[in-house]
């Protein structure tokens, strides 16, 4: 199953406890809270490039599954990550006290984020291949 494809935010929970985890400041967490997110997955094996645009802010990251790669974080803070695939729709990638797990479902990912405080889940719906 491909992960490849344009995924737009559907919905998201406890968003404001998983963010203080994090280490954003409050007015950041008001601003970004009602900011709808695409993310753009391109798939090639087991090499992967991960893009999300949330307001004017872009984020980008790349990773091979099984390896460390370093990643940017929502903070603008490098971390060393490592993330591996769990039968052919999950990824679980594990960063700094944080395990973050994605998984597809047809045209749905669902992330869900741990960082000390309540998971964090994020629906999002494909809208291109």
């Amino acid at each position: 199953m491909s992960f490849t494809g344009k995924y737009e935010l559907q919905s998201q929970e406890n968003f404001e406890p998983f963010m203080k985890a994090l280490g954003l400041p409050d007015d950041q967490i008001q601003k970004g809270k009602d900011i709808k997110s695409t993310s753009e997955i391109v798939q090639d094996g087991k090499k992967f490039k991960v893009t999300v645009t949330t307001g004017s802010k872009v984020l980008t990251n790349e990773f091979t599954i099984g390896e460390e790669s370093e990643m940017v974080m929502l903070t603008g803070e490098k971390v060393k990550a490592i993330v591996h695939m769990e039968g052919d729709n999950k990824l679980v990638a594990s960063m700094k006290g944080l395990k973050s797990v994605t998984e597809l479902n047809g045209d749905t990912i669902t992330n869900r984020n741990g960082a000390g405080c309540p998971q964090e889940p994020h629906g999002h719906l494909r809208c291109s291949h």
